[in-house]
């Protein structure tokens, strides 16, 4: 509570100087709108703001499950078989240098301009910190609470959904965490490179007419998406491992 506190103190400091920056400056607002402006718009433009943001929601979300199904498959394969991991990881690892931006438009000529291409541009940037955290959890296990299973007869299957399994639930839910709050970047960098609708595709359209107070509503929407999933992913945490809220 007391970081919510702080955190609330902190913006609004930050609105309040930028409020009179503006207005002391007489900045245009086609360069920077005050904040009084973009609460406007993001009150008055709602209808159009919460059309597109249906779409990118959705995207976020598709992408987040495609890439937790698959990742968490791929982290299970490499754990079990070392000759996976050696052949993955690699793989997984140099992905991560390739920029994204030259990976948008070949989802959006494979895959169309349509929900497709930005679902799967969400997954690939989702997918590095779920794979590698579900994998590093899966190792992590206790080994003499492994060995101690194993001599009162468990089998594998049993030792995973009884040992590994829930000691790997702090590090799945790490990587959760950390791909449902970069979910927003693939999403909209789709949207950017080819769209229809989406807030992305928004706000392009918008920089266009200089309309910079719809941009930041944009950006506000994209905020409050990515930080209410971040809370649903963490109250889901709570609720799977009551033994660490105790």
């Amino acid at each position: 509570m007391e970081k919510f506190r702080n955190s609330s103190i902190l913006i609004l400091v930050i609105l309040g100087v930028w409020e009179i920056s503006v207005r002391l400056t007489h900045t245009p607002r086609y360069i920077l709108p005050p904040p009084s402006r973009i609460f406007q718009t993001i009150l008055f433009e709602s209808p159009l703001l919460l059309r597109h943001s249906f779409y990118t929601l959705l995207e976020m979300i598709s992408g987040f499950f495609l890439a937790f199904v698959t990742g968490s498959l791929i982290a299970f394969l490499m754990f079990r078989y070392p000759a996976v991991e050696s052949a993955f990881y690699p793989v997984i690892i140099g992905s991560q240098s390739v920029p994204v931006f030259a990976i948008a438009p070949l989802l959006v000529l494979w895959f169309g301009y349509g929900l497709s291409s930005k679902i799967v541009m969400t997954a690939l940037i989702v997918f590095f910190p779920i794979t590698v955290n579900t994998l590093e959890g899966l190792k992590s296990a206790d080994p003499d609470v492994v060995k101690l299973f194993r001599l009162l007869g468990a089998g594998e299957y049993k030792i995973l959904l009884k040992v590994r399994i829930p000691g790997a639930l702090p590090f799945i839910f790490t990587g959760s965490k950390i791909g449902i709050s970069v979910s927003t970047i693939g999403a909209v960098i789709g949207e950017w490179v080819g769209a229809k609708y989406g807030l992305g595709y928004l706000m392009l359209h918008a920089n266009a007419q200089l309309r910079v107070d719809i941009i930041f509503a944009a950006i506000f929407y994209l905020t409050f998406m990515g930080v209410g999933l971040f809370g649903l992913v963490t109250l889901i945490e709570k609720l799977s491992m009551p033994w660490k809220r105790r």
